[in-house]
């Protein structure tokens, strides 16, 4: 019988038949087929679970993330996440989610926020024309 990650009497691995079963599969099946099985996959799962259960795994994937990797890797996938957002749409489409983070903004802070972050501003400013 295989064992996992140990060849016994010159049985694969499960490591093994599971790589040499995954690229089997990949031969014989297209994009398209993985990505309807795929999104069959995510709405079962969407259904099975509450929003909670995906902020808790989120939070546990970032989590890990964060600790696997430093500031580096997060300025590179902000990066290319811009570039391809900045590629893909036009001028509507920023105009259109500034106008929902403004409107957001300003439902979820009151007047000291802005107040706040004007002095803020007004300081930066003034610090960096002094140099």
């Amino acid at each position: 019988m295989a064992q996992n990650n140990n060849k016994n009497n010159n049985n694969m691995s499960r490591e093994e038949a599971g790589r040499k079963g995954g690229e089997t599969t990949s031969k014989r099946y297209d994009q398209e087929h993985f990505e309807e099985i795929g999104e069959k996959g995510g709405k079962t799962t969407s259904e099975k679970y509450d929003k909670q259960h995906f902020q808790e795994i989120g939070k546990k994937g970032g989590k890990t993330t964060s600790q696997e990797h430093g500031q580096d890797h997060y300025e590179e996938i902000g990066q290319k996440g811009g570039e391809t957002t900045s590629r893909e749409h036009g001028k509507d489409f920023y105009e259109e989610i500034g106008q929902k983070g403004g409107e957001t903004t300003s439902r979820e802070h009151g007047k000291d926020f802005y107040k706040d972050i004007g002095q803020k501003g007004g300081e930066s400013r003034s610090n960096n024309n002094n140099r």
